[in-house]
């Protein structure tokens, strides 16, 4: 897919990085500020509670949810891995028996973030559901069942984890997780 033209702008900073991968003009600038203040997992949940409460722009709830999420990805990550773009699928409202909650689908495990990055992500989507005024995400048993099953199948077929925790260690986790992990 060859072009003629460099298609990667340069980034002075990361918040230039930031803001050139997301698209949110202005966000920039305000990680900058934030940066000088406070450390960068307190940036990217402030950066967050701003997007979601339109700083940068009017969104849809799902479409702030999702822009929010890959901004404090972005942030956390520096910048310089695909999971911002391409490790996190999507970021939806769903709603079941008379509750709306979120779900963040992820295109397999984020291998380009971190462990911590990735367990961050979790921790954006909860606070996502709270400035959203969300109900937590209950799992029923069936569900616990087919993540256990496709975990472990994944274990076995694609890749071994460092950590391997029990079918009920997972099963309280997963009763635990107010967001939904698809």
């Amino acid at each position: 897919d060859p072009h003629g033209r460099v298609e990667i702008y340069k980034a002075e900073d990361l918040a230039a990085r930031v803001e050139g991968l997301i698209g949110v003009r202005g966000v920039a600038k305000r990680i900058r500020e934030l940066s000088a203040q406070v450390s960068r997992e307190e940036a990217a949940f402030k950066i967050i509670e701003e997007i979601v409460n339109g700083k940068f722009g009017e969104y849809e709830e799902e479409e702030a949810a999702d822009i929010a999420m890959r901004t404090a990805l972005a942030l956390m990550t520096e910048g310089i891995t695909a999971a911002p773009l391409q490790g996190i699928e999507k970021v939806k409202i769903c709603q079941s028996a008379g509750t709306r909650y979120l779900a963040v689908y992820y295109a397999g495990p984020i291998r380009s973030a971190g462990g911590t990055e990735q367990a961050l992500t979790v921790l954006f989507a909860d606070y996502l559901r709270i400035l959203l005024h969300l109900d937590k995400y209950r799992i029923n048993e069936q569900e616990i069942g087919r993540f256990i099953e496709e975990l472990r199948l994944y274990e076995r077929k694609v890749a071994r984890f460092q950590y391997h925790p029990s079918d009920e260690e997972l099963r309280h986790f997963l009763r635990c997780i107010p967001v939904e992990v698809a």
